[in-house]
């Protein structure tokens, strides 16, 4: 069973959340901690939404509410590294959850570029 890039990477992107979850935990951090649990793992969760999709529109609104989410950890994972919170190191999953923007964007604008007609070309594989 086929998986796309974005889902292997959203999902391994939430497994990666949950460790740094649990170490803010170990912390004492637990405003922010829960912010990154639930923004990090939404991002899979609308992707999986989105494959299921019943339709373009419904496909296009989901990635794009995931490329919010990311936005927002990406935001919440700033904030940590400049806050001293956290002795986490956050800069590997800073870049990795660049590169999910940028690969979430790119689906959102072009399957909102792409006519009806072709999108059956961008159809992702369960």
């Amino acid at each position: 069973m086929a998986r796309s890039i974005i889902h292997e990477k959203s999902f391994h992107f939430a497994l990666e959340v949950i460790e740094i979850y649990r170490k803010l935990q170990a912390e004492h951090e637990y405003i922010l901690s829960r912010q990154l649990l639930r923004s990090g793992t939404s991002i899979g969760a609308n992707v999986e939404e989105a494959i299921a999709g019943q339709s373009r529109r419904d496909f296009l609104s989901k990635m794009a509410v995931a490329s919010k989410e990311a936005r927002e950890i990406r935001y919440w994972l700033m904030l940590l590294q400049k806050s001293s919170l956290t002795k986490a190191e956050l800069g590997p999953t800073l870049k990795r959850i660049d590169e999910l923007i940028r690969i979430l964007s790119s689906i959102v604008k072009t399957t909102a570029e792409t006519p009806a007609t072709q999108n059956s070309k961008l159809k992702i594989q369960d």
